[in-house]
């Protein structure tokens, strides 16, 4: 049963990650072309510190979503220990001081393995929003025919 709710809960959390990251790639797009190229260091900076809390909200969110399952579910005494515990799984430090019953266990692996792809698809994306912001096309050199 732990195996169905945590797929549920980490398909939701993926999407949740995805959507996030769509909706401000789209804005992004827009910015990108409101703005004149290159863009000033100022400009450049505040999209990049928009960029960084946009992905630390989506994992802040993704964080909360687990740690209240967890809570609801009883698995954890207690809602600091619970969010305690999943912020240590969610980033695979898993420092083992928390402990789940064994009946448990695959629902905190799932969210490790939640955070690990969000982790993964956020640097992807930041990554890439980097090399827009700070190696645009109009610069790069030609390419060889």
């Amino acid at each position: 049963m732990q195996l169905i709710w945590g797929s549920i809960f980490l398909s939701l959390c993926l999407l949740l990650q995805i959507a996030m990251l769509v909706w401000w790639g789209a804005q992004l797009k827009r910015l990108f072309s409101l703005f004149d190229k290159p863009f000033h260091r100022w400009q450049s900076g505040c999209i990049l510190v928009i960029t960084i809390f946009t992905i630390l909200a989506s994992h802040t969110v993704q964080v909360w979503i687990w740690s209240i399952a967890f809570y609801l579910n009883g698995a954890l005494p207690d809602w600091n220990t619970a969010v305690y515990f999943i912020l240590v799984t969610y980033t695979t430090v898993g420092y083992g001081d928390v402990v789940l019953d064994p009946s448990l266990r695959v629902g905190a692996g799932l969210a490790s393995v939640n955070g690990v792809l969000s982790f993964g698809i956020s640097t992807a994306f930041l990554v890439t929003a980097m090399g827009r912001l700070f190696f645009h096309e109009d610069q790069a050199p030609d390419a060889p025919d």
